[in-house]
C-alpha cells in the first residue's frame, strides 16, 4: 500500500439488467492505505458494483483499475491473479472438511500444488501458511473442527481466511458481520482492522455502528449511483445521506 496511491478506481462504470440500471455511471477513487466502506439501502447497487470489480459481471460501460492496473473485462480468475479477493454475502466453504483442510485447499490452489510428488518442503511451507492464516482470523482453537460444526460467525472468519490465501492486495468484503451477534461482530471487526494494516480493504456493510467505527472513508450509493462520499463525520452530517439512508436525528428520538 502506498500513500497517495489508489486501491480502486472506477470510471463511468455502468451495468444494466434489461430496463434496470443497477450501477449507473459510477465513478470513484478509493485511496490505498485506508479502510474504505460502501453503504446504501437495499437495491443501491453495492453488490453489483463488487461483482463488476471482481469480474463476476461484465460492465456495459466504464472501466475498473486496481492499484493502477486496468482490470476491465477480465475474467474472475485473472482478477484474482492480479491480487483481488472477495467474500460473499452467502458464505461458501467446504462444510465436510476441517478448518485446516479448507484453508489448505485454498493455499494449494494459489500455489498451484496439485501433485503428491512435489518436494516435502512445498507441503511444509503450505502447512506454515495454513497455520498463519488460521491464526490471522482467530480460528486456531478450531483448526481441526469440521466446518459444518462452526458457528455462523466462525464460518465467516473461515471464508475470510480462504480469501486471504492468495495474498491479495485488495480485499472486498460483502457484509462481513451480517447475521452475527455482538461478540462475534466485535471480534470480526477487530480482525478486519488488523488485516487492513497490510491489505487494502473495501467493505459493504449495513451495520452502521461497525461502518462508522472502522472506516476511514465512506461512499454512499443510492439507486445505482454515488450519492456522497467522505470521512465518517462528513457522511453522518450529510443531509442527503440522512434523507436517503441514515435518517435524521429527529427520526431517532
Amino acid at each position: 500500500m502506498r500513500a497517495g496511491a489508489s486501491a480502486l478506481e472506477a470510471s463511468g462504470l455502468t451495468k444494466r439488467f434489461g430496463g434496470l440500471t443497477a450501477v449507473d455511471n459510477v465513478t470513484m477513487k478509493l485511496a490505498s492505505g485506508k479502510l474504505n466502506a460502501i453503504i446504501g439501502p437495499n437495491g443501491a447497487g453495492k453488490t453489483t458494483f463488487f461483482n463488476l470489480v471482481s469480474g463476476e459481471l461484465r460492465a456495459d460501460a466504464g472501466s475498473v483499475r486496481v492499484h493502477g492496473t486496468d482490470l476491465t473485462g477480465l475474467p474472475p480468475h485473472r482478477i484474482v491473479q492480479a491480487g483481488v479477493s472477495r467474500t460473499l454475502q452467502i458464505k461458501s466453504v467446504f462444510s465436510n472438511l476441517s478448518v485446516a483442510d479448507n484453508v489448505r485447499a485454498a493455499v494449494m490452489a494459489h500455489e498451484k500444488i496439485r501433485s503428491p510428488f512435489r518436494p516435502l518442503l512445498s507441503f511444509s511451507a503450505v502447512n506454515e501458511r495454513v497455520d498463519e492464516l488460521i491464526a490471522d482470523v482467530g480460528l486456531s482453537e478450531y483448526r481441526d473442527r469440521t466446518a459444518s460444526t462452526l458457528s455462523y460467525g466462525d464460518i465467516a472468519l473461515l471464508e475470510l481466511a480462504l480469501a486471504l490465501a492468495n495474498k491479495p492486495r485488495l480485499l472486498l468484503l460483502d457484509e462481513p458481520v451480517c447475521g452475527m451477534g455482538p461478540e462475534e461482530t466485535e471480534r470480526t471487526t477487530r480482525i478486519i482492522r488488523n488485516i487492513a494494516q497490510s491489505t487494502d480493504v473495501i467493505i459493504i456493510e449495513h451495520d452502521m455502528e461497525v461502518v462508522f467505527s472502522i472506516a476511514d472513508h465512506i461512499v454512499v450509493m443510492a439507486q445505482g449511483a454515488v450519492l456522497a462520499e467522505g470521512d465518517p463525520q462528513a457522511i453522518s452530517n450529510d443531509a442527503r445521506v440522512q434523507e436517503a439512508y441514515l435518517g435524521s436525528p429527529e427520526d431517532e428520538e
